[in-house]
């Protein structure tokens, strides 16, 4: 076990976000457990990445493909978080389409929890900002058959999000 392992077992979030900025060398074993398969190490490297991260992080930027390609693997929480650290981040062109696939992919398991489809239902009207060809998708995804399963505060912020789309 590393150190860094150590204190993601151990410690409190604030402790462990505390160490990571104080221990930039570790970041590198942050972003390598986030995409990882290592529970519970991998759900919480994430975790804390997203709390240091700045936006547009340049230390995320040169990982994110693969943790864009690492989302749909994920269980859950883990996928939220990295959801969350993708949503930080400025997209190119070729990762929006991935991004958009993936989110509407997460959106349309409806037995996927809420907080992990609310990001991805997020995520997606990001993107469909920069293409408004997107919008019409938008709306058809707010349908009762993808938005039933919700909780009413989840429904609300997604048709929040979406009706400022339009």
């Amino acid at each position: 076990m590393t150190k860094f392992e150590h204190i993601l077992e151990s410690h409190y979030k604030s402790e462990m976000i505390s160490y990571l900025n104080s221990h930039p060398e570790d970041f590198e074993e942050a972003i390598e457990l986030a995409i990882a398969d290592r529970q519970p190490y991998s759900w919480r490297a994430a975790w804390v990445l997203r709390g240091c991260m700045e936006r547009n992080d340049r230390r995320i930027k040169e990982h994110l493909d693969r943790i864009i390609d690492a989302i749909p693997a994920k269980r859950d929480g883990h996928a939220r978080e990295l959801l969350i650290i993708v949503q930080q981040m400025e997209l190119e062109e070729d990762q929006e389409g991935k991004v958009f696939d993936i989110c509407m992919n997460i959106w349309e398991k409806i037995g996927c929890q809420p907080s992990v489809r609310y990001n991805a239902f997020k995520l997606m009207c990001e993107i469909a900002k920069r293409h408004p060809d997107l919008t019409n998708e938008i709306t058809f995804l707010t349908e009762s058959i993808y938005t039933d399963s919700l909780s009413p505060g989840v429904k609300r912020g997604v048709m929040r999000i979406a009706n400022s789309q339009m």
